[in-house]
């Protein structure tokens, strides 16, 4: 089985996780430690920045699927060539700090210039729908995405400069918009959903419950200070997901 079908598998089970070092995680030391956690803890795969040598240094690290995210259409036909199992176009979430936001007209076209690009190239091709759109243009969106052959879409949340509530108010807070959105692109579409920001071992729970097949992990995991606790969150979201798999087949 290859990479990319193990994670179609995990997704098709409803239990994949993909633990997320970011799309301007540029620290290749940082990455390191969050991709060798991903692996010890039996994550589904791993995503990282659009940066050749983090691209290779990976590859040497890990053999679960290596998912590339950039904005740029070119820097994601470039890592296709270099050896990534999965293309996203996003996460978006990361940029909104620096005041960058996508519409639903931009982020189509340049899904539509990464296809072009790819030339027909079969690569697994997640998009994330910017969160920050009103529900309407996400599912619209999401439709047009569908009907393009994309093959995953990411949900997210958006970026707020207010300070959190404390303890679970507040990871409930962070995780309320993916999780509404979760809800409302799996009722439209047919392809899987993968729900991203806030989602941590409170929330995971919540994304699956919601009709996610899977769920992107980043600040849980990368934002900790040792490989240790690194690994004990994958593993505690890992779990989470073999948990609701078998919820899902005893349904069944």
């Amino acid at each position: 089985m290859s990479k990319i079908e193990s994670f179609k598998k995990a997704l098709s089970e409803k239990r994949a996780v993909k633990i997320i070092a970011g799309i301007d995680n540029f620290d290749a030391e940082r990455v390191a430690k969050v991709v060798l956690a991903a692996d010890k803890a039996g994550a589904s795969a791993v995503d990282i920045c659009a940066n050749p040598d983090i691209i290779a240094m990976v590859k040497d690290l890990t053999d679960l699927p290596i998912f590339v995210s950039s904005t740029k259409p070119e820097e994601l036909v470039h890592a296709a060539a270099l050896g990534a199992d999965a293309l996203e176009l996003g996460n978006f979430d990361a940029l909104y700090k620096k005041g960058i936001s996508f519409s639903a007209s931009q982020v189509l076209n340049l899904a539509k210039r990464t296809l072009e690009l790819l030339d027909g190239e079969d690569i697994y091709f997640c998009v994330t729908v910017p969160g920050e759109l009103e529900i309407g243009e996400q599912i619209s969106l999401a439709r047009e995405l569908e009907a393009m052959g994309v093959d995953l879409i990411q949900t997210e949340g958006h970026f707020s400069n207010k300070t959190p509530s404390n303890g679970v108010r507040g990871l409930l807070e962070r995780a309320e918009l993916t999780l509404s959105n979760t809800i409302e692109l799996t009722r439209n579409i047919d392809i899987p959903v993968m729900t991203a920001t806030g989602i941590n071992p409170t929330t995971a729970s919540l994304a699956f419950a919601s009709g996610a097949s899977a769920i992107g992990c980043g600040s849980c995991v990368n934002k900790l200070d040792s490989e240790i606790s690194m690994i004990a969150v994958a593993k505690n979201l890992v779990e989470i997901a073999e948990k609701n798999a078998q919820y899902v087949v005893e349904l069944v």
